[in-house]
């Protein structure tokens, strides 16, 4: 396992800047998320490291080497890209032993990778099998295991499981993560899929037009985003945005919202709350119109119109609840988030 340092990273394509003065270091043996929506630059910054593409500026160094100008093949890299990239006329294993060959690898080490790769993925049995007799899920699978086979320093996943279905995307997820518990090397991976960036990573790095908006661990990035461009991005339903101002009492009042706040600072704010931190109450302070009900199997999605401020909430209790119902509901204060109006970033 490798780490990777990357100082000052710049990329400019004509007059559009894709990547400004970007800092990251990925520690050994993490699996670290790239999230972000499309266009943000996240995929442009996992090419720079493998070197696809030429930097403007700023350095690379992969396992303390300074590799900002090295060659793909000279990085010490495995990648794994969205679409499957595999030889239509190769059987699995010719696929998984191809790069191999060209570089020279001797027969014997060839047969050993490729057999505890297929091993691991649960490949062995279709190794003599073309792509066009595989299902998306197993090409995806070989794709994988052709990077592993490289017993690389560093593996970078770029949207991996974009072209599959909701159930394989899951299935494989569990497995990409099984696969670096055991191997214990570095994995960068590239996503806009939450889901994906939450279960996987160790580290997730947020990001939004070529910069870097949060640095954390999954918990961290949703529990406290940094911003309110991090909060919004993360969770399904989003979060619930309220634009108010908090009194010298700590009280923030927003129209018929309106609850103590554990804070010291006063002035315009919008407050942000997780769908899953408001309750229904019969007891509760605040009082609101449902305006839908979602059903979601295990609990359900309500939305509550409370002076005229939309708000969901995920409601785990099967109680049957009708349009235009009034309930009465509470806001976990404790687990609420505050950021300035002006800049955006949290307070």
């Amino acid at each position: 396992m490798s780490n990777v340092t990357l100082r000052k990273l710049c990329i400019t394509r004509g007059d559009n800047q894709i990547l400004r003065d970007l800092d990251l270091q990925i520690e050994p043996g993490e699996f670290l998320v790239l999230l972000g929506p499309s266009g943000c630059g996240k995929s442009t910054l996992l090419h720079s490291i493998a070197g696809l593409i030429d930097l403007s500026s700023g350095a690379i160094e992969i396992g303390g080497r300074d590799m900002s100008h090295a060659d793909p093949s000279e990085r010490g890299i495995g990648m794994v890209f969205q679409s499957y990239a595999l030889y239509p006329t190769m059987s699995v294993e010719k696929n998984m032993s191809f790069g191999l060959k060209i570089a020279g690898t001797p027969k014997a080490e060839i047969q050993r990778r490729v057999r505890r790769t297929a091993e691991m993925l649960q490949l062995d049995a279709l190794l003599e099998r073309k792509p066009s007799q595989l299902s998306g899920g197993q090409r995806q699978r070989v794709a994988i295991g052709r990077a592993l086979v490289r017993e690389a320093g560093v593996y970078l996943f770029d949207e991996p499981l974009s072209n599959l279905d909701a159930k394989l995307r899951a299935e494989l997820r569990r497995e990409l993560k099984l696969l670096h518990q055991t191997l214990g090397s570095t994995m960068v991976y590239v996503t806009h899929d939450q889901a994906e960036a939450m279960t996987l990573a160790t580290r997730i790095v947020v990001m939004q037009g070529g910069r870097i908006q949060q640095i954390g661990t999954p918990a961290e990035v949703y529990d406290r985003p940094a911003n309110r461009f991090v909060a919004g991005f993360l969770g399904s339903p989003s979060m619930n945005f309220v634009e108010g101002s908090v009194d010298a009492q700590g009280r923030f009042s927003a129209g018929a919202l309106n609850m103590a706040l554990p804070t010291t600072k006063q002035g315009a704010v919008t407050l942000a709350a997780r769908p899953e931190h408001l309750h229904i109450d019969d007891n509760g302070p605040m009082s609101g119109a449902v305006t839908l009900v979602e059903p979601m199997g295990n609990h359900q999605v309500v939305w509550i119109d409370c002076g005229g401020q939309a708000l969901s909430l995920i409601e785990h209790d099967a109680r049957p609840l009708a349009s235009g119902q009034t309930v009465r509901f509470t806001i976990d204060a404790a687990r609420v988030s505050l950021f300035d109006q002006g800049s955006g970033q949290r307070w």
